[in-house]
């Protein structure tokens, strides 16, 4: 059982990896929440707000979506117009 301890820890990223990885993640988010405060934010708040801006991202594309839906099928278009809107958006 320890060998089978000692392997598995191999190949888990060391605590300098996540947290170069946090570090990044953070970077990607809005500048609201790399700025809240000058010191550096634990893991778990990261990864926290990282989940909650790809939820709201998500429902904004969702919004988007059945918004365009709805202008598409409100619209007087040829099929060519609409398949031509269609590859632009892809």
């Amino acid at each position: 059982m320890s060998t089978r301890r000692s392997s598995s820890r191999t190949s888990n990223a060391t605590e300098e990896e996540i947290n170069d990885l946090v570090l990044k993640l953070q970077t990607l988010l809005p500048s609201r929440h790399n700025q809240r405060r000058n010191r550096t934010p634990t893991a778990s708040k990261v990864l926290n707000e990282t989940c909650t801006y790809l939820k709201r991202l998500q429902k904004e594309v969702d919004d988007l979506s059945e918004r365009l839906a709805q202008l598409l099928d409100s619209v007087d278009t040829t099929a060519v117009d609409i398949e031509l809107i269609r590859r632009l958006l892809q």
